[in-house]
């Protein structure tokens, strides 16, 4: 592995990192609100084009999880999302992975994106 590769890694991580701290903070503050203990487990949606990586992020998750008692144990489930996207000219949805801006039925570059780039909590399992 070469240096840019290294770099990359540390560039990915430092993003979870980031998301991870704020879903925490999150749900630190739905346990207060609930008066709960004790979190067992989160379970989040992730678009497959949030940016997002799910291993990074539980990765992260889980050391971050280990540092207070309030999450220590704590799992991570991540259901993804399937992008979609939207043809304004033939009003048709696709696959937006497999072909990206270009509608696969028409041709059209008039597309956008209907889902696929969520980062949301769906569920917090509390004690």
């Amino acid at each position: 592995r070469g240096l840019g590769d290294v770099y990359k890694r540390q560039e990915v991580d430092m993003h979870e990192l980031g998301v991870v701290f704020h879903i925490a903070d999150i749900v630190r503050d739905v346990a207060v609100e609930n008066k709960a203990t004790k979190i067992k487990k989160v379970v989040m949606q992730i678009g497959e084009v949030s940016t997002v990586v799910n291993d990074q992020l539980i990765d992260c998750w889980n050391w971050n999880a280990n540092r207070t008692d309030l999450l220590r144990g704590c799992t991570l489930e991540i259901e993804p999302i399937k992008a979609v996207t939207y043809c304004e000219d033939c009003h048709k949805e696709y696959p937006t992975v497999e072909h990206g801006k270009i509608c696969p039925y028409c041709g059209s570059e008039h597309t956008y994106l209907v889902r696929g780039n969520e980062v949301l909590i769906k569920e917090i399992a509390v004690e």
